[in-house]
């Protein structure tokens, strides 16, 4: 640590020193307001979740040829914990856990192999099962929903303007998907009496299959020219609800009309699918989920500012109203912190040049910024977010980041009261204590590990804790040797030696003890001072 200075180095280079210190200080405060914000740190959840449907099954049917097919499948998956089985009569739910220790890089893989295995016993499944179909993305926060409602307009009509509005925001910068909520389905429904029937004597079976072969859709052929190649289509197409009405059938030799028959009339889906309300207001909803990484702050004004410019097309009667705003949380929360963390070094400020004085205060005081530049510039590099845990880690790191500049300014101040020059001083400051540090500062970082890489979801939570602490730490290392001796040399200033001066003995040219005596003569004071070698002058 004595051969190779930092200190020594920072001071023979200060212009270039203070360049890269300019700089650190700029790329921060870029970092600063580029890095992403948001509630909390983004963690990976290690479930699945398995449905399928087998209409028309009993409880026992479903469990014994559905569901337990898929679980003894399922219980192939890698680093599984357990399995769990939800069975009601035509439908089956299994959920597929996997170990907490399981590495979040890994989840989708192990999600992909699950997919193919149920892909594999497909074939094997009952006639008129429906699906499996598979949900692993419960990470994704619908952190902004809107509620659109209309006025003087059916839910279909509604329905085509919010898919409008949809369409452009997922142009929107951050956004990673956009759900909709309370969209109802439209469905033709037909309904046939009877009474009619019967007294006709016609085959109700007979009568659906002739339906459905009416719409069915086939493939008529193509005509093949040398310059282009046509497809042929069947004319008959059901369009509207009133093309069904016009069909004819015949069946046992009997030519009819269904509108002779049967009711023919459009309607949404009975039961209801689930039905968003706002203000209880019937309304149709979108929730906006942000990618990984994203600044919820900037998504929240890019949303708005395009909802309302798609909305500035719309006629009157079709509101939209912000019924869900995670970016106003976020920004509650990360200014919280943020004015924790100022209140914080201010604190320490204070505490500082109390303890210290003003110019080796000041010191400590231009310190702190730079470290906090540093390590905003590395969490902008690495992903890691303004959000609780990243904010609180800056909090507690910031009582311990300061301990190396006040042992680097206190080691320079008391040489330079010794009487030694600033270079003597940096040289002795660095030397004596920055091995000393550094095994501190490592220490204090092998006191985290454990939160850092613990195997569990709460490790991959906290993970940016360790990361901010373990960064900032190292940072303020680093600066306390080789920009803290900087500050140092220009604001401390050499004060004066305290200590007894020397005099020459006029007899032996050799340094002594100041004497009072003369020839044995004691309580006479000199007008010039005379050194002894013994209780009696030399001369």
């Amino acid at each position: 640590m004595i051969r190779y200075n930092l200190s020594n180095w920072a001071i023979d280079h200060r212009s270039f020193v203070s360049y890269i210190m300019i700089a650190f200080l700029l790329a921060g405060a870029w970092a600063y307001y580029k890095i992403g914000r948001n509630e909390d740190p983004s963690f990976t959840i290690k479930t699945m979740v398995v449905q399928a449907a087998w209409p028309g099954a009993t409880i026992a049917d479903t469990a014994n040829e559905l569901t337990d097919r898929l679980e003894r499948k399922l219980q192939e998956t890698p680093s599984l914990e357990y399995v769990r089985s939800y069975t009601t009569a035509g439908r089956s739910t299994i959920l597929v856990t996997l170990k907490p220790e399981t590495p979040a890089s890994r989840v989708p893989e192990i999600w992909y192999e699950v997919r193919k295995k149920i892909d594999d016993i497909r074939p094997t499944l009952p006639q008129g099962v429906v699906g499996p179909g598979f949900n692993d993305e419960f990470g994704d926060t619908y952190g902004i929903i809107y509620a659109f409602t209309a006025d003087g307009f059916t839910t279909r009509e509604l329905r085509d303007y919010v898919e409008k509005v949809r369409a452009r925001l997922l142009n929107v910068p951050n956004v990673q998907k956009i759900a909709t909520f309370g969209a109802q389905d439209e469905r033709i429904y037909i309904e046939f009496s009877v009474h009619q029937l019967a007294g006709l004597n016609i085959d109700r079976m007979a009568l659906l299959r002739a339906l459905q072969a009416q719409n069915a859709v086939t493939k008529a052929g193509v005509v093949e020219t040398q310059d282009e190649k046509i497809s042929v289509q069947v004319s008959g197409k059901f369009r509207t609800e009133e093309d069904i009405r016009r069909i004819n059938f015949t069946i046992k030799n009997q030519l009819f009309r269904l509108s002779d028959i049967a009711t023919v009339k459009r309607g949404y889906a009975d039961p209801a699918q689930p039905i968003f309300r706002s203000n209880g207001v019937t309304a149709i909803g979108l929730g906006i989920a942000m990618r990984s990484g994203g600044d919820i702050l900037t998504l929240g004004r890019d949303t708005q500012r395009a909802v309302a410019e798609v909305m500035a097309d719309f006629p009157i009667g079709i509101e939209a109203k912000l019924v869900a705003a995670q970016p106003q949380t976020v920004s509650l929360a990360v200014n919280a912190f943020t004015e924790n963390l100022a209140e914080a070094v201010a604190i320490v400020l204070v505490v500082s040049f109390l303890s210290l004085g003003l110019r080796a205060g000041a010191v400590v005081a231009c310190s702190i910024p730079l470290v906090l530049a540093i390590s905003f510039l590395f969490m902008g590099y690495a992903g890691i977010d303004l959000q609780r845990v990243s904010l609180g880690a800056l909090i507690i790191s910031l009582g311990l980041l300061v301990d190396d500049d006040m042992i680097t300014v206190e080691s320079m101040a008391t040489r330079l009261e010794h009487g030694d020059n600033k270079r003597e001083a940096v040289t002795y400051a660095y030397s004596s204590t920055a091995f000393p540090m550094l095994t501190g500062t490592l220490v204090t970082i092998i006191g985290f590990i454990p939160v850092g890489f613990a195997q569990s979801t709460a490790g991959e939570y906290s993970f940016s804790l360790f990361v901010v602490i373990a960064v900032t730490m190292i940072v303020s290392w680093f600066v306390a040797v080789f920009f803290a001796p900087l500050f140092g040399v220009f604001l401390l200033s050499e004060k004066a030696v305290r200590r007894t001066p020397k005099m020459r003995d006029p007899c032996s040219g050799t340094s002594g003890r100041c004497c009072y005596s003369r020839c044995g003569g004691a309580g006479r004071r000199l007008e010039q001072p005379y050194c002894c070698s013994g209780s009696r002058p030399a001369g």
